[in-house]
């Protein structure tokens, strides 16, 4: 069965499924549009294109008409989790009969984790849904019957972000204002801060964000000019500290909740943005409430599509699983370009791996791209992590924030040489604590990485990379952080990439078999 599935609204996506393979996925911030775009006519233009037959079934992600969750329905609609939230129906496509099929967003969520993860169909297992709006538990049974078990906080992706535009002098009073990038930069701020019990200034603030409801339509940041927090600036001493116990009190509430309603010891499948937060995903690793986590690299609305279109083959199959790759983007375009300026020549990986050492900082193209937000070594920008200012290189060159931390990719066979860790980490979703000072361009300010793992099988090119830097430097460890321009998704064509190359000041770059020296970046 073929099935053609659209994720609408932010982070738009369409994904495509073949006998139950995930063919492709491709997204509508990649190939340099702006982050968290909607599906756009070039999208669905190259989606034809890569699709090799009609499909048998249209689906449709639930969605709303407007941007928040309270808004009209669309489709499937936002909410709901029960099997009456299908919908069904005949359509055609260019002339050929075909189902349509539309679920809720809360199902899309549920039915990714689950169809990506290790779980045999039949397991039972917890699933936890927390993003912008959704914040609850789920048990799916030996049938795939999916039962609430609770909601614990409304909003949590919302509320988790709130508190980083409530220091931000560029953040505008007024209701309806929101920043998705907002909730990756207070992870990062978080970890500067410490744990323990928030004091009453820091309660009063928490509590107000926790206990609002519909945060983004009800509560004006204004309401808190007289708290010391408002438009503080996100850098300053005592908003770190905040940062760290407002982090720690939404997942405490949850981690309450998981003690007292999931008691089974089943395995766990996580999605929704909230999903992205590596150090909330350690805990619940760490948490011995369950026999295994599982997170999808596409935890976030960009695993939607896939989601839909796993329940669509269930729905005519019976079968929720799914087999796929990370790497299920589309190839690298070659489009024309002006290639003076550079130096062209055959790759040839123990060259790249002695630029690198030698200080270089390249951007890699090679393949397809990565599904979801994260570089897993397709779409990278690489350097060496045995400098501490190449982090700061790095940050500059990415026209982002110093504190924001830059991460690590390492050969999956010395993981446990590098890190208090030794189990595969393939995509940079978990917080690994570093062994040792010889990697502090990868050191956070509390001692982790967000680690990305690496084998011959899943990405032979990036392992023999990192093996020869290793026989160089004496560690198969690189800086990784995501190829693309402020603001948008991963690079994907040639133009780009040079342009990008010498306008950030890149020292060269690779895309699948070539190496591009830049002669001068003056």
């Amino acid at each position: 069965m073929k099935i053609l599935s659209f994720k609408p609204g932010h982070d738009g996506h369409i994904a495509y499924i073949k006998d139950g393979h995930l063919e492709f996925s491709i997204e509508a911030e990649k190939d340099s549009w702006p982050r968290y775009d909607n599906v756009t006519p070039s999208l669905v233009q190259r989606s034809m294109n890569l699709a090799d037959q009609t499909p048998d079934v249209i689906a449709l992600s639930g969605w709303v008409k407007g941007f928040h969750s309270n808004s009209d329905d669309d489709e499937g609609g936002y909410w709901g989790f029960g099997q009456n939230s299908e919908k069904v129906s005949k359509t055609t496509i260019f002339g050929k009969d075909a189902h349509l099929f539309s679920s809720t967003h809360e199902r899309s969520h549920i039915f990714c984790s689950y169809a990506l993860s290790p779980f045999q169909q039949g397991q039972p297992c917890y699933a936890l849904v927390w993003e912008g709006n959704i914040g609850a538990f789920y048990k799916i049974d030996e049938n795939m019957e999916i039962k609430k078990i609770g909601t614990v906080l409304e909003d949590p992706g919302n509320k988790y972000a709130y508190l980083y535009a409530l220091a931000d002098p560029s953040f505008p009073d007024g209701l309806g204002n929101f920043r998705f990038e907002y909730a990756g930069k207070l992870m990062a701020l978080a970890s500067y801060g410490s744990t323990g019990d928030p004091s009453p200034e820091e309660a009063e603030v928490i509590d107000k964000i926790l206990s609002q409801k519909s945060i983004l339509l009800t509560l004006d940041k204004a309401e808190f000019k007289s708290t010391k927090y408002y438009n503080v600036g996100v850098e300053s001493p005592e908003f770190k500290e905040l940062a760290r116990k407002h982090s720690d009190a939404i997942f405490n509430k949850f981690l309450t909740f998981a003690k007292e309603n999931l008691t089974e010891k089943l395995p766990l499948i996580i999605s929704g943005g909230c999903g992205l937060n590596c150090d909330w995903n350690s805990m619940w690793k760490e948490s011995g409430l369950f026999s295994d986590v599982f997170v999808p690299p596409c935890t976030n609305d960009s695993g939607s599509a896939i989601g839909t279109a796993a329940e669509a083959q269930f729905h005519f199959t019976g079968s929720a699983k799914l087999t796929w790759s990370v790497y299920s983007g589309e190839e690298f375009i070659m489009d024309s370009t002006d290639l003076s300026g550079l130096e062209a020549k055959k790759l040839d990986l123990k060259e790249v791996a002695d630029y690198i050492n030698a200080g270089n900082v390249i951007g890699w193209a090679s393949g397809r791209y990565e599904i979801g937000p994260r570089a897993l070594g397709n779409r990278s920008i690489l350097a060496s992590p045995l400098i501490k200012e190449t982090h700061q290189k790095l940050n500059s060159i990415k026209k982002r924030e110093g504190f924001r931390p830059i991460a690590p990719i390492c050969l999956e066979e010395d993981v446990s040489l590098n890190f208090e860790y030794s189990d595969p980490s393939p995509h940079m979703l978990y917080f690994q604590m570093v062994k040792h000072d010889k990697l502090p361009a990868i050191t956070h300010v509390d001692g982790s990485a967000r680690l990305q793992s690496v084998n011959s099988s899943e990405n032979p090119k990036m392992h023999k990379l990192l093996t020869e830097f290793k026989s160089i430097s004496g560690v198969g460890v690189l800086c990784n952080t995501s190829l693309n321009f402020n603001g948008t998704g991963f690079i994907n064509r040639l133009s780009d990439l040079k342009r990008y190359a010498i306008e950030h000041g890149l020292d060269g770059f690779v895309v699948n078999d070539n190496f591009y020296k830049i002669l001068s970046n003056s």
